[in-house]
C-alpha cells in the first residue's frame, strides 16, 4: 500500500516537473520575440517618492502638452534610478536594444499603475524608448563600466566625493561639483560638445549606481544625485519600526522586561547625577549672562538684556509659550539651518522664532559674541534680530545645546510666495521695482556699511521678506563669523541654494562680494519674469535650465519682451503704467549681475546705481554657452537639473 502511494507521488511529481519545463520553454520562446526588461522595477513601489504631482497631471495644462512638467521630471529621475541599478548589476549604462527598452518602459508604467497613477504617464513623458538604448556615439564611446574605467581610470573625483551619505547640503554639493568636473573631462576626451548632456547623464548613473555605497535606491542618494522629491519616508520607517518592535517583544518578553528593569535603574541613577551637575552649570551660566548668583531663576525677569548689545536673552519657557510649545500650526518656514515658527510674546508682539538645526559655533561664548555683532546691524532693509536663547540639556545627550534666534515678524511673508503661488495677486511693476531696490540697498549695507563686510551667501526669494507696507527686508543672514586666517570679511553661510549659487563658489569654494551679486541677479530675473531660478524650458520638455541662461539668450536674440512676466505687459490701454525702457534696464542689470565670470559682474553698489539710472548699463558681454543651449540638451538623456557650464576654472574665477 505504502509502495503504491510512493509510486503515485513520484509519477505526479514527474508530471508537474514536465509541466514546469514546458512552461519555461514556451516562456523562453515568447521572450525571444518579446524580450523582458532586465531591470527590477519594484523599486518604484518601494522608494517613498512624492507622487502628488503625478496624481492628476492634466489639472495644470500648459500650452504645449497635457502632462504636468514637474511630473515628467520626477518620472525621468525615478527611471534613472532603474538604469543606475542596471549599471550596478549588468555594467551597462543603458539598455541593449529597442525591444528591451520598450519592455522596460511598459514595466515601469505597470508599477505606476499599481500606485493608481494615470496609465499614459510613461509614454507621454518619455516619448521614444530609443533614447534609453546604448550606442558608441553617446559619450566618449562609453557603453559599459569597463569602458568608463578604460577612459577615466579606476578612480575619479566621484569616488572620493559621492561615496558616503549625501543627506547634508555640503556633501551633496561636493558630489555635484565632482560631477561637473568629471563631465568636463569626458567632453574633452569626446571632443564633441553636443554630447555634454549625455556625458553628465553617464556621470549621474555612475555616481549613484557604482560609487555611492548606499546605492541609487537610498532616499538621500536619490534626492541629491537624481533630484527626486522624497515624501512619507518618515512614516514608512516608523511603521517598520513598530512592526519590528512588536515582533521582538512577542519573541522575548521575559528577557526584555528584565533588561528594562536593569536599564531603568541605571538611567535613573545617571539622570540623578546629571541633574546635580546641571544645577551647577546653570548657576555658572546665569552669572555669565548677567544674573546674580543668589537670585532664584524663577524670580528673575524673563528677559535678560546683555550689556553693550540690543539683543534680548529670552528664557526657553518664554519661547515655548509664545509658539504654543513650537506647535506645527505655528510652523512658517524650514531650511537647511533652522526651523521657523510664528510666536506672540507676552506683551502681544508677534515674532519669528528660528530654532537652529546646524551651527558652526563650538561654545556659548562664540555664539554670544556673534549675536552681539548681528544685533548691531541696523538697516531698514534687513530683518531686525530681537534676541536669542541658549539652552543646555544635559539630560538629553542627543539634543544637548539648543540655540534660538528671535526676529521681527514680517506679516506679508516671503517674496517666493508672492511670485510663484497662483492664489496670490501678481505683484505690480511698482512693487517689483521697489522690492529689487530694497534688496540692493540691504546688500549695499552688508557689503559696505559694516567693517569687515558681511557676505550673505544665500540670497534667494524665500529669504526676502515683506513687511506691512510690502517693503523688502533681507532675512536669514544668520550668524556672522569673525575674520580668520587673513580673511577680510565676515561670512554667514557654509553653503547656499542650487540655482542661486555663483559658479565659482559652488564649484571651487571661492567666496567674494561678487558671489552675493550673482545671487541678486538671479532674484532680479525671477522678479521680472515670474520664473524660478531653476525652471522648465518653454518647449514643454521635462529638462530644466538656469533662468540666467534663458534670459540672456532671449535678450541676445532681441526678444527682451519675452522675459517679462505676463502681468507686466498687460497695459489695459495705458502704455505709461509699466515703462518698457526701465523694465528692460532692470533685466539687463540682472543678467549682468549673474554673469558666470566674476570680473564682468558689477559691485552691488554699482548695480544699485544702474538700477536707479545714475550710471549707464554697459553692453552685455559674451558668455560661455548657456545651459539651455541645444548642445546641452541633445539626446534628451537627463534625469536631473545638474548640467554644468562649459568653461575652465580660470575663466570662471577671473
Amino acid at each position: 500500500m505504502g509502495s503504491s502511494l510512493l509510486m503515485q507521488f513520484q509519477l505526479l511529481f514527474i508530471f508537474f516537473i514536465g509541466m514546469i519545463l514546458n512552461s519555461v520553454s514556451s516562456s523562453t520562446t515568447k521572450n525571444n520575440n518579446n524580450p523582458s526588461c532586465p531591470i527590477d522595477m519594484s523599486y518604484v513601489q518601494k522608494i517613498p517618492w512624492d507622487t502628488t504631482g503625478c496624481q492628476n497631471p492634466e489639472s495644470e495644462k500648459n500650452t504645449n502638452n497635457g502632462t504636468k512638467q514637474h511630473c515628467c521630471q520626477t518620472l525621468l529621475s525615478l527611471y534613472g534610478i532603474g538604469l543606475s541599478l542596471h549599471l550596478k548589476q549588468a555594467s551597462l549604462f543603458q539598455l541593449p536594444d529597442l525591444p528591451t527598452a520598450t519592455a522596460c518602459v511598459l514595466d515601469f508604467q505597470s508599477k505606476l499603475d499599481s500606485l493608481s497613477l494615470p496609465s499614459n504617464l510613461a509614454s507621454t513623458c518619455f516619448g521614444d524608448p530609443e533614447r534609453f538604448v546604448i550606442g558608441p556615439q553617446v559619450c566618449a564611446g562609453i557603453q559599459n563600466k569597463q569602458d568608463w574605467i578604460n577612459t577615466l581610470g579606476s578612480s575619479t573625483l566621484l569616488d572620493s566625493s559621492c561615496k558616503s551619505d549625501l543627506s547634508d547640503l555640503t556633501s551633496c554639493d561636493a558630489c555635484v561639483a565632482a560631477g561637473f568636473k568629471v563631465q568636463s573631462k569626458l567632453i574633452s576626451i569626446d571632443r564633441n560638445t553636443t554630447h555634454a548632456t549625455d556625458c553628465f547623464y553617464f556621470t549621474i548613473l555612475y555616481a549613484a549606481g557604482v560609487v555611492n555605497e548606499f546605492g541609487p535606491e537610498n532616499p538621500n542618494t536619490a534626492t541629491c544625485i537624481f533630484g527626486l522629491s522624497i515624501a512619507s519616508a518618515t512614516s514608512s520607517k516608523k511603521k517598520g519600526r513598530r512592526s519590528s518592535l512588536a515582533f521582538a517583544m512577542t519573541g522575548a518578553s521575559v528577557a526584555v522586561l528584565l533588561m528594562l528593569c536593569l536599564l531603568g535603574l541605571f538611567f535613573w541613577w545617571n539622570r540623578y547625577q546629571k541633574k546635580k551637575k546641571k544645577k551647577k552649570k546653570k548657576k555658572k551660566k546665569e552669572k555669565n549672562f548677567g544674573a546674580t548668583k543668589d537670585v532664584d531663576s524663577d524670580e528673575r525677569s524673563s528677559k535678560i538684556r546683555r550689556p553693550n548689545t540690543g539683543s534680548i536673552w529670552f528664557k526657553i519657557q518664554d519661547l515655548e509659550k509664545a509658539t504654543d510649545n513650537f506647535s506645527q500650526k505655528n510652523l512658517i518656514g524650514r531650511g537647511g539651518f533652522g526651523i521657523v515658527y510664528k510666536g506672540t510674546l507676552s506683551d502681544g508682539t508677534p515674532v519669528a522664532v528660528k530654532k537652529m538645526i546646524e551651527s558652526d559655533f563650538q561654545g556659548n561664548a562664540e555664539f554670544c559674541n556673534e549675536v552681539e555683532i548681528i544685533s548691531n546691524l541696523k538697516h531698514r532693509n534687513l530683518v531686525p534680530l530681537r534676541g536669542c536663547c541658549v539652552t543646555e540639556d544635559d539630560d538629553d545627550e542627543e539634543s544637548g545645546r539648543q540655540r534660538y534666534l528671535v526676529y521681527e515678524f514680517m506679516p506679508n511673508g516671503n517674496l517666493d510666495d508672492h511670485l510663484f503661488l497662483s492664489k496670490r495677486k501678481p505683484l505690480s511693476w511698482p512693487q517689483r521695482k521697489s522690492i529689487i531696490l530694497d534688496v540692493a540697498k540691504g546688500l549695499v549695507y552688508l557689503h559696505y556699511g559694516v567693517k569687515p563686510a558681511i557676505y550673505h551667501r544665500d540670497i534667494k526669494a524665500t529669504n526676502i521678506l515683506l513687511d506691512t507696507e510690502m517693503k523688502a527686508r533681507v532675512a536669514d543672514f544668520g550668524l556672522a563669523k569673525q575674520s580668520r586666517e587673513g580673511q577680510s570679511h565676515l561670512t554667514t553661510r557654509v553653503a547656499g541654494t542650487h540655482g542661486y549659487l555663483a559658479p565659482e563658489y559652488a564649484l571651487y569654494g571661492q567666496l567674494t562680494e561678487k558671489s552675493d551679486v550673482y545671487s541678486f541677479g538671479v532674484v532680479i530675473l525671477e522678479i521680472m519674469s515670474g520664473r524660478r531660478a531653476l525652471d522648465l524650458t518653454s518647449s514643454g520638455s521635462p529638462r530644466t535650465i538656469l533662468i540666467t541662461d534663458w534670459a540672456w539668450s532671449l535678450v541676445k536674440s532681441g526678444e527682451t519682451d519675452e522675459v517679462f512676466d505676463k502681468s507686466l505687459v498687460i497695459t489695459d490701454g495705458d502704455l505709461n503704467n509699466n515703462p518698457k525702457g526701465i523694465m528692460e534696464r532692470f533685466v539687463m542689470v540682472g543678467i549682468l549681475c549673474a554673469h558666470v565670470m566674476v570680473a564682468l559682474r558689477p559691485t552691488i553698489l554699482d548695480a544699485l546705481k544702474m538700477l536707479e539710472g545714475d550710471i549707464e548699463v554697459p553692453p552685455l558681454p559674451d558668455r560661455p554657452l548657456p545651459l539651455g543651449h541645444r548642445s546641452f540638451c541633445s539626446g534628451g538623456n537627463t534625469f536631473s537639473s545638474m548640467n554644468g557650464p562649459q568653461m575652465s576654472s580660470r575663466d570662471m574665477l577671473r
